[in-house]
């Protein structure tokens, strides 16, 4: 397993959390996600390395920004 942590700016509450929650489920590899809008930091968890561009474009997707921590 691969973990990858970013840093999510703009959210506030757990909608923006499940928001996020829900794009970036959808990247191809994704095993499991942590998102936390307390301390903007989102744990990326897949079975090989996760394509970066399609995370940062989902939290995009989703209304926010990402960038690798």
């Amino acid at each position: 397993m691969t973990t990858t942590e970013f840093q999510v700016t703009g959210m506030t509450c757990g909608h923006c959390e499940a928001a996020v929650r829900e794009e970036v489920g959808q990247v191809a590899g994704v095993e499991s996600l942590e998102v936390s809008a307390a301390t903007g930091r989102l744990v990326v968890t897949s079975s090989t390395p996760v394509d970066e561009a399609a995370v940062v474009a989902a939290v995009d997707e989703a209304g926010y920004v990402a960038a690798r921590a």
